[in-house]
């Protein structure tokens, strides 16, 4: 670099930092604005050597970290200086959490060393995804929520400048992205953070539905701009009228939302009948914030007609992520469905911000406070570490994600669960002796199931005894992570106990039969029984499932073994069983992997030599790429349980008689004759397998699924658009 381009890219940093200060949400003082220079100060000197692959300068990065946590999220100098010092631990060796301690105290250290932990988690990993990482990047939430909502920010600004990285790598990030950080932002309730992520999760995962839901909505723009006035214009009198201190913003939808309901409505682009909302912000004081917030959905109600069933009063009972505004969808101008959301000032700076709006407004005798809730239940389920991380991962992303509904308890306490949520999911989050100890459960009065699915505004009496303990169908029925961490580790505590005493009498019987308990013994009982577990094998003989017949008959089918083995080293004939083996092993030639049944490079474990029709699964080694092993190889129970993140599903199949199920749904107007129109339409003109078909008509309207069995996605989409082109029928959908 020449003299002048130094000269201009200082110029740039100290521009980069003038315009932190400048918007900060938080009014910083003299102490906020000297911190934040010393942290300034230490990390351009930290990272004076480096630069991104894009070529600039490093600084550049952590001060753009800095910027989402002041201006976007809003958070105060101490999380500003930290974001500023968050990779300098990482990067720089001469740097150690115990200098950032002396140098700026220890809230910032704590901070600091938090995020270094994180940073550090998956250099030695070659998955990305690496479930047990992210429970251990949970844990940090223990030191500071902040920790985590700067790691939010740091991950915002890695997807905004991805650009010059290779695609294997953006699709790695991208897909962690949405695998993790954005329903952690979801639930923190940074919500425009959460759509940013979303978006550009999509950009680099599916670049191509990305781009065109882009530019279609560029396309409307103009026409979203003329529908927001012509909505404005019918109801500003009667706003301005009642002397209201009001604005209407149209928002447009995320373009992964979009994308979302396309698919799960299967609907194209046009369809999408919500693609923005209108969004009314008021001006009040704190005590009038919901009789104007009811006001003012009184007048749009007045003039435009509302559908009953999408109201939404967040407003009397919040989300527990703060959440509060009504939601209201009318027919708007030209009879389009339009979602109006209405909102005070202070409900708008808490859903754009978060928790930084929530503590700027909160109350310091107010106690209630949900994320200090959420990250007390988190830690719970962190802290059970027999639970399978991946499985864990799963239940968390779940919970992240879900919508909530609330319920009563009997004194008429209010308790928010995720939609879907069971009685037994309301006893765990009272407390987990409660849940412990549920017997049963009355709603609204009335004794129900425990797999009973709570709507909101139930009732919910859980009935406990001493004597209740929790047993395997309980897995079924709960569905909050909380619940069924505590369910697992008491069904756990239980087997081993009794697994501990079937194992020793296990030792005697076999003792009788001249066997002794040894790592082979076990292995060839786990492998007889079709068992997945040693563990498997001493509880059911411990509850006497396996009992002295059974042992007897192993002992026997060893024996007959042993003898079979020397009999065929002499001579070994041709029998029924060979040919059938030869059979399975000529007809099943192909291994595919997953559920798209894809063709993968692999080679064969030593240890189970597995062969064309054995039950099989793929693991995905650090050096030697996939490995097939047997399902009931020695070494498949131990790859499961410690590698769940690297199994992959495998199977044989007929290559030459391979094809594929897809079921397809279809919708129109009846008319005499169409069901025969499809079916030959099918099986004369595709030649294609039926597997089964169903109709149903109602009021001139058919619905209809049929299941059939093709070679490929191009022969499934000329059927499709076959399909479209038989009169009367209006939609043709892959499910």
């Amino acid at each position: 670099m020449t003299e002048a381009d130094i000269e201009k890219e200082n110029a740039a940093i100290a521009k980069a930092y003038k315009e932190l200060l400048k918007v900060s949400y938080q009014t910083l003082s003299k102490d906020d604005k000297k911190l934040i220079r010393h942290a300034f100060d230490v990390a351009v000197d930290a990272h004076k050597d480096q630069r991104r692959k894009s070529g600039e300068a490093y600084i550049f990065h952590p001060i753009a970290v800095a910027r989402i946590v002041a201006q976007e999220i809003g958070m105060d100098a101490t999380s500003i200086a930290a974001a500023l010092l968050h990779d300098v631990v990482e990067d720089n060796p001469d740097y150690t959490i115990d200098d950032i301690e002396q140098l700026f105290g220890k809230t910032v250290a704590r901070i600091v060393d938090g995020l270094t932990k994180i940073a550090s988690l998956k250099k030695d990993m070659d998955v990305s995804l690496q479930a047990e990482n992210f429970r251990k990047m949970l844990l940090t939430l223990n030191d500071d929520v902040r920790v985590i909502i700067i790691k939010i920010a740091d991950r915002l600004h890695n997807m905004q400048t991805m650009d010059s990285m290779r695609d294997d790598k953006q699709v790695k990030i991208a897909s962690e992205t949405l695998y993790i950080y954005a329903p952690l932002a979801h639930r923190i309730g940074l919500y425009n953070i959460k759509s940013e992520l979303e978006d550009l999760g999509l950009k680099y995962t599916e670049p191509e539905v990305y781009n065109d839901i882009l530019e279609k909505m560029q396309d409307s723009k103009e026409d979203q701009d003329l529908y927001i006035k012509a909505f404005t214009k019918v109801i500003e009198d009667s706003l301005i009228k009642e002397g209201l201190n009001y604005e209407i913003k149209g928002r447009p939808k995320s373009i992964f939302s979009i994308r979302r309901k396309m698919v799960k409505q299967g609907v194209s682009f046009d369809e999408v009948y919500d693609k923005f909302a209108v969004r009314i912000i008021y001006k009040s004081d704190l005590a009038n914030e919901k009789f104007l917030a009811w006001k003012i959905y009184s007048i749009v109600t007045d003039h435009f007609t509302p559908n009953p069933i999408r109201l939404r009063d967040w407003i009397s009972s919040p989300k527990s992520t703060g959440y509060e505004a009504l939601h209201i969808t009318v027919v708007g101008p030209k009879s389009r469905w339009v979602e109006v959301q209405i909102r005070s000032e202070r409900m708008n700076e808490i859903a754009e911000k978060g928790y930084a709006a929530h503590y700027k407004y909160k109350n310091a005798d107010d106690k209630d406070d949900s994320l200090d809730l959420w990250i007390n239940r988190l830690q719970e389920a962190l802290e059970n570490h027999e639970a399978d991380a991946v499985d864990f991962v799963e239940q968390f992303k779940l919970n992240l994600y879900s919508k909530e509904i609330f319920v009563f308890s009997p004194k008429g306490d209010l308790k928010s669960l995720p939609k879907g949520a069971t009685p037994l999911d309301f006893a765990f989050s009272i407390h987990t002796e409660i849940g412990l100890k549920t017997r049963g459960a009355k709603v609204n009065g009335k004794l129900v199931p425990l797999s009973h699915e709570l709507q909101s505004g139930d009732r919910v009496e859980i009935i406990t005894s001493e004597n209740a303990k929790p047993n395997p169908n309980w897995l079924d029925y709960a569905t909050t992570a909380r619940a069924r961490s505590k369910i697992k580790s008491a069904l756990n505590a239980h087997t081993k106990e009794i697994a501990e005493e079937g194992k020793e009498i296990l030792r005697r019987k076999l003792k009788q039969l001249k066997i002794t308990l040894n790592e082979a013994s076990i292995n060839e009982m786990v492998s007889y029984f079709k068992l997945n577990t040693s563990l498997d094998l001493f509880y059911r003989v411990g509850i006497g499932t396996i009992d002295n017949t059974k042992l007897k008959s192993f002992a026997s089918s060893r024996s007959n073994a042993f003898v079979s083995y020397f009999k065929n080293k002499l001579y070994r004939p041709t029998t029924p069983k060979d040919i059938n083996k030869e059979e399975i092993t000529t007809k099943y030639d192909m291994l595919v992997f997953g559920k798209e049944e894809e063709k993968l490079d692999y080679t064969l474990a030593n240890c189970c030599n597995p062969i064309p029709g054995d039950k099989v699964f793929g693991f995905i080694t650090i050096n030697d790429g996939i490995k097939i092993h047997k399902k009931n190889c020695p070494n498949a129970v131990s790859l499961q349980s410690n590698y769940a993140y690297r199994i992959l599903q495998a199977k044989w199949i007929d290559s030459s008689q391979q094809v594929f199920t897809s079921q397809i749904t279809l919708s129109g107007i009846d008319n005499m004759g169409l069901v025969n129109d499809i079916t030959r339409m099918i099986s004369d003109s595709m030649h294609v397998n039926m597997k089964s078909i169903s109709f149903s008509s109602d009021d001139g309207i058919f619905s209809g699924k049929i299941t059939v069995e093709v070679k490929n996605q191009t022969m499934l989409k000329k059927l499709m658009d076959r399909l479209k082109q038989i009169s009367g029928i209006e939609k043709v959908t892959r499910v």
